[in-house]
């Protein structure tokens, strides 16, 4: 019998392509008010659109990085016998995701930023977390000796609850009714969390890395290691350099700053071994896998140099608040976290395994398309960003409207990038939910023959 963490893993994987295809979509709509003046009475409204947005591709991140896990569960533990409880942390899901989005196309609000949708919704989100701790920690205790990634998994898992948790802290009076208290938290909080999934996801990366070359030994070597310990140093510290602008201790900056200059550059380092020990047989077998990694790999530096600049106090004064910040999330939520996902999708449905690359030369066109309008529409941010952190800092201010009315042709091309973004991703995201549909219905019709075999499916097996 298939292990149903493998299913259940393909249904949050699937699940997640959805937001993701939702999300971008989203997203692009409401690019629209920075180019068409009065877009905003044909359409929802920004205020609604924006966290709708944010959420898709929150939940994009959050629910891939549940399927991952799940998924590379099921490569080390069998289970015999269904499992209600990851199904019900799936279905809890979707009760929260109907209701925060219902809640945004009516205007009802009442959270805080990121998470701006009624608080009731959170309740779901945080018993289905609660469910997926009680299962990974049913899972892996399990495995006699753990690889990196599953300490990284657990590290993700454990202080994404606290964070979360730590969100709401506002809703009592005592958090609420200091102003300096209730932002240094918020702030914390954005960065803690970025940092939980980012355990997540890294984690995975190094899954897929020993499953593409399983002589490498990633999970169990001293750089993987150093970079966990660095990485959680970074979830817990690394938020100091969100909140320069508050009234806060110097030594809660001084840390932020240096850990902000550690944790990428040894994932780096690791990625870069990894790609020189590699033959050029497990290349072209796990072809797209390989591909999104080293896109990843490319987008971690271009994001390092920026995030260098962006943790100096000096220069943040002038990136804070500004379309920089804004381009710095889409570089590492589509060029890092999405490309890790993309890579962990191909080797789970197992898009590619065993037929020739050329059948899908679409995907390589489309591959492509996504780094180079994701290029031009973080440069065109990027751009943006600079001249308003200029306008914002000058003694002289001209009027907004007219600071916004020059970046406009950098806001035309942010746009047109991301028409060609979204048209990308979307075109990844359905084809590989095609791809796993056919092969589900495949699957199902084979498991309801008389003469269908009882093993486990190969792909289970390490």
């Amino acid at each position: 019998m298939t292990s149903l963490y493998q299913n259940i893993g393909k249904y949050y994987l699937a699940t997640a392509l959805l937001m993701l295809c939702i999300g971008v979509v989203f997203g692009l709509t409401t690019a629209l008010y920075y180019i068409i003046p009065g877009a905003e009475s044909h359409l929802l409204g920004f205020n609604s659109l924006r966290p709708m947005h944010v959420s898709a591709i929150m939940f994009w991140i959050l629910l891939g990085a549940t399927g991952c896990v799940y998924s590379g569960l099921a490569f080390f533990y069998k289970f015999e016998s269904p499992n209600p409880i990851a199904r019900t942390q799936w279905f809890l899901w979707i009760i929260a995701i109907g209701g925060i989005f219902y809640s945004y196309t009516k205007g009802a609000f009442g959270g805080r930023e990121y998470w701006e949708f009624n608080p009731l919704w959170a309740l779901p989100l945080a018993m289905a977390w609660l469910l997926f701790l009680f299962n990974f920690t049913k899972a892996a205790k399990n495995i006699a000796q753990w690889p990196v990634y599953i300490w990284m998994w657990m590290t993700g898992i454990i202080f994404f609850l606290f964070a979360f948790t730590e969100n709401y802290l506002w809703l009592f009076p005592y958090f609420r009714e200091h102003f300096i208290t209730d932002m240094t938290i918020q702030w914390k909080v954005n960065g803690s969390l970025t940092g939980s999934w980012n355990q997540l996801l890294y984690g995975t990366a190094f899954f897929l890395m020993d499953r593409i070359n399983k002589k490498a030994l990633i999970g169990h070597s001293k750089p993987a290691f150093s970079l966990y310990f660095l990485g959680l140093f970074n979830l817990m510290f690394n938020w100091g350099h969100h909140i320069y602008t508050l009234p806060t201790d110097e030594y809660v900056r001084y840390t932020g700053y240096i850990v902000s200059m550690t944790e990428w550059i040894f994932f780096v380092r690791i990625v870069y071994n990894w790609r020189q020990s590699i033959s050029e047989i497990e290349k072209n077998f796990h072809y797209f896998p390989y591909r999104f990694l080293m896109a990843a790999d490319i987008w971690v530096l271009l994001n390092l140099t920026q995030a260098i600049f962006m943790s100096i106090p000096a220069v943040n004064l002038y990136t804070h608040g500004t379309h920089i910040t804004v381009a710095h999330a889409m570089g590492t939520t589509i060029g890092i976290n999405s490309m890790i996902l993309f890579a962990a999708c191909f080797e789970f449905f197992g898009f590619d395994k065993g037929l020739p690359v050329k059948k899908y030369r679409w995907l390589n066109t489309t591959f492509w398309m996504v780094q180079a309008s994701l290029l031009v529409f973080w440069l065109a941010l990027n751009i943006a960003g600079v001249k308003k952190g200029i306008w914002q800092m000058s003694a002289q201010q001209q009027p907004f409207n007219s600071m916004m009315h020059e970046l406009r042709p950098w806001f035309v091309l942010f746009f047109g990038a991301g028409i060609v973004l979204a048209v990308a991703l979307c075109t990844l995201s359905l084809g590989l939910l095609r791809h796993y549909a056919s092969n589900y219905w495949k699957k199902s019709h084979v498991a309801a023959s008389p003469n269908s075999s009882p093993n486990t499916h190969p792909e289970n097996t390490r």
